[in-house]
């Protein structure tokens, strides 16, 4: 895959709402103008690194600090969010949800289950060009029983006009790779 870029991504323990989150959620077709732009670049271009991994990074910190309209701005309206096949098995999650409004709802439900703690670490994120994909550790803490947890989580999303359009999470990082023909 020659427009491959893989690159380690970290967070900050602690965060904000930046102004460019600001302004992504309350003008969000300048945010989708932009994002059509970046998108137009190729996966090796450094404007387009540093302005993706940011925009990743700062959507990490949102999610972890529950700002979740923060976390969800660059979801596309038409958005397809798969939770964790494991979840839907189990009959604790829906196949897929539809919109960031939908995402959100979600997100707020798995509360119940794991309350508030849940972070995301990340390691890596992979940029393919239409697809990417974010490795990262998750501890976690069962709400009733207390009992820790410490999960892998990846996640593949699926761009459309620099905006996710689809996004299928996973619990086992080689299922996500090998999505993506990288196993």
């Amino acid at each position: 895959m020659p427009d491959l870029v893989r690159r380690p991504l970290t967070v900050r323990p602690s965060s904000q709402r930046t102004l460019d989150q600001r302004i992504a959620i309350r003008f969000p077709r300048l945010s989708a103008a932009n994002a059509r732009l970046l998108a137009r670049l190729p996966p090796r271009s450094r404007v387009r690194q540093a302005l993706l991994w940011r925009a990743v990074r700062l959507a990490i910190e949102a999610y972890n600090r529950r700002d979740l309209l923060a976390a969800s701005a660059s979801f596309h309206p038409d958005l397809e969010y798969y939770p964790y096949r494991e979840f839907v098995e189990a009959g604790l999650a829906e196949p897929c949800y539809r919109g960031p409004a939908g995402y959100r709802a979600y997100i707020e439900a798995t509360y119940d289950v794991w309350g508030t703690e849940v972070r995301l670490y990340p390691t890596e994120l992979i940029d393919l060009g239409d697809r990417l994909v974010l490795l990262a550790d998750m501890p976690m803490r069962a709400q009733g029983s207390g009992v820790p947890l410490a999960e892998s989580y990846a996640t593949v999303a699926t761009l459309k006009d620099g905006a996710v359009i689809s996004q299928r999470d996973f619990l086992n990082q080689a299922e996500a790779l090998a999505q993506v023909g990288l196993a």
